[in-house]
């Protein structure tokens, strides 16, 4: 694999590890303060809707994300395609979760709070943008780096390859013979004394054009 390839697919699969990092770690966060306010003397009634309350399917694209790193490094040619396009696919499904959180879909999502959003009583929510936009820039890069891989990895050389060179080279010792031991030398010996051959006598170098086969007369 040359230097440039290498390259490229360690940036591949670093960005899908921190598109899904950063996925992961904002579905985990505070989105919103959720706060109900009821009839006196009831203290208002005040719940944090998180990440994963507010868009259930970032924590999902963010594993997925992550699954698609490790993918890159298994697969390669029309494979590494297919990955890169479930790569853009899952970020921009992240950047539209972002983007809905930030455009008031976290009221709609405030209602589904247990104990909050039930009755006429006044719900207020207090939105931490910070995360939702967090998840818009990991579904960005979730996307630039789906269409890098479909762009260019179909040009990188599996990683696997470079663990088909020791076999063939395995392949080729055994091809190749075996220096002769002093060990077989006296195998040889007792074997030929089996036989009721001298082992001391040489035998004979075969004329020119005459087989060397001991089995043909």
């Amino acid at each position: 694999m040359s230097d440039s390839a290498r390259r490229e697919l360690t940036a591949a699969v670093l960005g899908a590890a921190l598109a899904g990092g950063l996925a992961l770690s904002a579905a985990g966060q505070g989105w919103a303060q959720v706060t109900q306010n009821r009839p006196v003397p009831l203290p208002p009634v005040t719940v944090a809707l998180t990440g994963t309350d507010a868009a259930p399917l970032v924590s999902a694209a963010g594993l997925v994300l992550l699954a698609a790193g490790v993918a890159l490094v298994a697969v390669r040619g029309a494979g590494r395609v297919v990955v890169g396009l479930f790569m853009a696919g899952t970020g921009g499904t992240l950047g539209w979760s972002g983007v809905r959180a930030l455009a008031g879909g976290l009221t709609g999502a405030a209602a589904q709070v247990p104990r909050v959003g039930q009755g006429p009583d006044q719900v207020s929510v207090e939105v931490t943008a910070a995360w939702p936009v967090v998840v818009v820039l990991a579904g960005l890069l979730g996307v630039g780096t789906g269409l890098f891989v479909v762009l260019r990895g179909r040009h990188w050389p599996g990683m696997g390859r470079r663990y088909e060179r020791p076999d063939a080279g395995r392949a080729a010792d055994a091809r190749a013979p075996r220096p002769q031991t002093d060990e077989d030398r006296a195998q040889a010996a007792w074997q030929a004394l089996d036989r009721g051959e001298d082992p001391t006598v040489q035998a004979p170098s075969p004329a020119p054009g005459q087989r060397s086969d001991p089995g043909v007369s």
